[in-house]
């Protein structure tokens, strides 16, 4: 039991410093959460992209739309050990509504999917 609790605080964990990524601009340390393959969707545009490649695509958006602020307002999850976070993402007065779909492991929470798309 002991380690079942600690597994469930280290992904809470994950979603606080995944925020933190976001709400920071850090396409860095997001992509430190990032799957070995990620798929993007960013207002309709998607793509499936290597860790790296995901990394420039969020670095690219954080220069276009610099945060003013990220708050995860609903997480969830489903079958398969799939955990979900959605969050509004401000930009000078510009709003977006993201969702991240990561897989749970041992090592904590592996961002397989991101899909941002403006409000």
């Amino acid at each position: 039991m002991i380690l079942m609790g600690s597994s469930v605080w280290a992904q809470h964990d994950d979603s606080k410093e995944i925020a933190i990524s976001i709400k920071a601009g850090s396409s860095k340390d997001l992509a430190a959460f990032f799957d070995r393959n990620v798929e993007l969707s960013i207002n309709g545009n998607e793509g499936d992209y290597s860790k790296n490649q995901a990394e420039l695509v969020m670095r690219d958006f954080f220069k276009k739309f610099a945060p003013s602020d990220f708050e995860i307002v609903h997480r969830g999850t489903s079958g398969n050990q799939i955990e979900y976070f959605i969050g509004t993402y401000d930009s000078a007065g510009t709003k977006f509504r993201i969702l991240i779909k990561c897989k749970k492991d041992s090592g904590g929470c592996s961002i397989y999917a991101l899909d941002i798309t403006k409000e």
